[in-house]
């Protein structure tokens, strides 16, 4: 093993120290119930719910390893700490990060002990701890046993070990969450089914920035559980959108979207292809599943969303994109309903009011920061125009 020896002098001494802050910051005293288990029985323990800095207190009272952030390293003082305990680091933007990441939380906590115990927030953001958000499951893919601990303020609980079943350990995602709501259990706080990849779409900004993320996060959570979440790289969506062009304007059914998700046809993806129906003949255009499947997968870069879709709309020979497609693009970025395009076009003040290639647009976008206020109308806009026509043919009293 590589690990360097650690003073037990040290760790006491840090203990102490540690603790003297926290007594300073008003925590007299900190409960603790149950019993922590041993590193050679339980690798692993997982807290929540994490909301503040002080969800620190259970790491400087035991010396675990933790899984933090890259960032963390640049902390005064922090951070000296956190390298001192041997922590996992992970670069969130970083898939191969990532990947690093969950192979070396198997390693240790396949190391019978030779490891000290990982810390690991399993939440993966903080919370406001009026529930308890989806675990991820980077704890739960050794298929180990793990050791939950409860963080309520005025106290800490350690609950029994809880050993995977074989089922669990096949499904990590099914072990994260058996444990989330025996926590939630004990917490008495009720299930909260976001993720950290949810908080990105809810507070995403920007020109074209998400307006209404109800929809977005319900198809957030489904393709989830298609096991899409790992599909994040632009190499994937590109690879999607370029399939979506080849069909053009032909739609699909059930089975034939199954097909091109390389999926089995099941009740999850049902729902996903409902999600697209909109004339309800069983048929969609899965060009518009790609958009949002770009749109929650980088709800912080929105312009590269549009610039996906315009590939897969636009006319090969002169990169034009129909009115009534940019309002369908508009209707899935925006989380919004019946898109009206014509004040749009009305600022352009070109010859030609029907279609627009995604240079001007682009140009346009970045000329008025906001865009989407000031020369777009949809349903419940917060200018709260009148309704009308609109210019892809909806009706707007649909």
């Amino acid at each position: 093993m590589n690990e360097r020896p650690v003073s037990r002098f040290i760790d006491l001494s840090l203990r102490l120290i540690m603790r003297a802050m926290w007594f300073c910051g008003g925590f007299h005293w900190i409960r603790v119930k149950g019993q922590r288990a041993a590193a050679s029985e339980v690798p692993i323990l997982t807290v929540a719910p994490h909301s503040t800095y002080f969800d620190a207190i259970p790491i400087t009272m035991t010396m675990c390893s933790i899984l933090t952030k890259l960032e963390s390293r640049s902390i005064p003082v922090w951070g000296t700490l956190i390298s001192y305990i041997r922590p996992v680091f992970v670069f969130r933007s970083d898939q191969d990060s990532r990947r690093r990441t969950v192979e070396e939380i198997k390693r240790r906590a396949g190391s019978g002990g030779e490891w000290p115990q990982i810390m690991i927030f399993p939440e993966g953001t903080c919370t406001n701890r009026s529930g308890l958000i989806l675990f991820k499951a980077g704890a739960f893919i050794p298929g180990l046993p793990v050791q939950p601990v409860v963080m309520r303020y005025t106290n800490k609980l350690y609950l029994p070990i809880y050993s995977p079943s074989p089922e669990e350990k096949e499904s990590p995602t099914l072990f994260a969450n058996n444990v989330r709501k025996i926590m939630a259990k004990a917490l008495e706080l009720p299930l909260v089914d976001l993720s950290f990849d949810d908080r990105e779409i809810s507070l995403s900004r920007g020109p074209l920035r998400i307006l209404d993320c109800s929809s977005l996060l319900h198809f957030h959570q489904l393709v989830c559980r298609l096991g899409l979440r790992a599909e994040r790289s632009g190499a994937v969506l590109e690879d999607q959108a370029r399939r979506a062009r080849k069909l053009q304007r032909e739609t699909l059914r059930e089975d034939e979207f199954a097909e091109f998700l390389e999926l089995p046809l099941t009740h999850t993806v049902t729902q996903v292809h409902s999600l697209f129906d909109q004339r309800g003949d069983g048929q969609i255009d899965v060009r518009l599943h790609v958009i949002a499947l770009s749109t929650v997968h980088r709800p912080l870069r929105s312009m590269e969303t549009l610039r996906l879709a315009f590939k897969m709309y636009e006319d090969e020979e002169n990169g034009h994109v129909l009115l009534e497609d940019l309002a369908s693009i508009f209707e899935v970025m925006l989380g919004v309903r019946h898109v009206d395009l014509s004040g749009l076009f009305l600022s352009l003040g070109g010859s030609d009011a029907t279609k627009i290639t995604y240079d001007e647009l682009h140009c346009f976008i970045e000329q008025n920061p906001s865009f989407v206020q000031d020369h777009l109308d949809f349903e419940n806009h917060p200018r709260g125009r009148p309704k009308k026509k609109s210019c892809n043919g909806h009706s707007k009293d649909d």
